[in-house]
């Protein structure tokens, strides 16, 4: 029986402010790998500590890939991902379906890949945290999505077991396979309807059926 829904936030519970922030890094920075073995390097340098600003942060990836961290590089990753924070909005269906999920007596949580400063004022200006008894960001814990501790700290925080969670996420490889790797089922939303996953909805207002 689900007692408790772990949402991720980017496009799970909000839209991006502009297109996929680690995309357009992937090509400003024009490296030389497959985009996702540069996600996987990106995220663990980007996304497990706190960094004193932005500068310093996006200096960091540039070395972690063997990247000259010019400053006219630097300024345009720091517009990127302001201006994706700045512009983001709620799908139509979120704050309805919290609501309801609220109401029935789940317990409910965010989980979040994400650096420092991103996710945070977003949920403030959105006015999401009333929602949440939990709220998991990478760059706090030290965890990503794919490390099974990440959940394990949100499940005890919430006080309930792993048969009794369920995550919710548009993402295969951190969003299904952080729950597979921490024991725990999952649900894709696939907005676009583009890819096979046997627990599968096209958007929130799908998931109370999935819950009955």
């Amino acid at each position: 029986m689900v007692k408790a829904i772990l949402f991720d936030f980017w496009g799970t519970l909000a839209e991006n402010g502009t297109y996929s922030p680690l995309r357009q890094t992937y090509n400003i920075l024009r490296v030389r790998m497959k985009f996702s073995e540069f996600v996987i390097k990106t995220e663990h340098v980007l996304m497990r500590k706190p960094y004193e600003d932005q500068a310093t942060a996006f200096t960091e990836v540039c070395k972690a890939l063997n990247v000259d961290p010019k400053p006219f590089i630097i300024d345009k990753l720091i517009g990127v991902w302001n201006k994706n924070k700045l512009l983001a909005k709620l799908y139509p269906e979120t704050i309805k379906i919290l609501e309801e999920l609220k109401k029935e007596g789940y317990k409910l949580a965010i989980v979040s890949n994400c650096p420092n400063n991103s996710v945070e004022p977003v949920i403030e200006k959105l006015d999401l945290g009333k929602y949440f008894d939990a709220v998991a960001l990478s760059w706090k814990t030290g965890h990503l999505k794919t490390d099974k501790e990440l959940f394990d700290g949100v499940l005890k925080k919430l006080k309930v077991k792993k048969a009794d969670a369920l995550m919710v996420g548009d993402s295969m490889p951190t969003d299904m396979e952080g729950a597979k790797n921490a024991g725990i089922k999952s649900v894709l939303v696939d907005r676009r309807d583009s890819r096979d996953y046997p627990d599968k909805i096209h958007d929130l207002t799908e998931l109370k059926q999935v819950l009955k």
